[in-house]
């Protein structure tokens, strides 16, 4: 239905699957390269592999940053952890992974200030916070682990979500939400995991669902 330029479309059941977008920096070297795909990314565990053997630096200091720097350190020989604070935020139990890795090293109160390279990563400058100095990391990777945003918010005030915006699922290994008939997949309800395997999963977890609910409706 189009009404004053407005387009409405009437369903029996409706699947989420906005995803979430990475939070980032917004550098324009880090956005440039990162369009390029010249090195910048925000998931190590997707891209971690193209970077073997080679020294990379990676932005955060929650427990997301501590896994995915652990993750690098098992194929760079050097792993920067760039973070804004004098402490990391992770858990006590990620800190201390973190602290007994030999090859990662903690810049606190460092902030980034450029991404060098035209065509994909040669380096990264940083800067202390308190003394403005800055220095250059020899390095040919650039991540960023400072978070996600879900895409709900066009949800916000119909759907129960969670206190950063990721939709609520009231009954464990299913897709349902508060609202009959409207079921969601992949990362606008997975804060967790955020890959694309377990997307897909969840996806066909919501095509089942919503077959299933359509079934039940047309018995009745």
């Amino acid at each position: 239905i189009i009404n004053n330029g407005e387009k409405t479309i009437i369903a029996e059941t409706v699947i989420i699957a906005t995803g979430a977008t990475a939070k980032w920096l917004g550098l324009p070297s880090e956005q440039h390269l990162r369009q390029i795909g010249g090195g910048v990314s925000a998931c190590a565990v997707c891209d971690g592999f193209f970077f073997k053997g080679q020294n990379v630096a990676l932005v955060g200091g929650g427990d997301s940053a501590c896994e995915e720097a652990s993750y690098l350190a098992k194929l760079c020989p050097k792993v920067y952890m760039i973070v804004r604070k004098d402490h990391l935020r992770a858990s006590k139990a990620m800190q201390n992974r973190i602290k007994n890795t030999f090859n990662i090293e903690v810049l606190f109160e460092h902030e980034t200030i450029e991404v060098l390279g035209k065509e994909k990563v040669e380096g990264v400058r940083v800067k202390t916070i308190i003394t403005k100095e800055e220095r250059t990391l020899d390095v040919t990777g650039f991540f960023v682990a400072i978070g996600h945003h879900p895409n709900t918010d066009i949800f916000k005030g119909w759907l129960e979500l969670d206190e950063v915006g990721y939709i609520k699922l009231p009954i464990p290994g299913t897709s349902k939400t508060n609202v009959e008939g409207i079921f969601a997949s992949g990362d606008a309800a997975d804060k967790v995991y955020r890959q694309a395997i377990t997307a897909a999963g969840t996806g066909c977890m919501a095509a089942l669902d919503a077959e299933r609910y359509l079934a039940a409706k047309e018995a009745h």
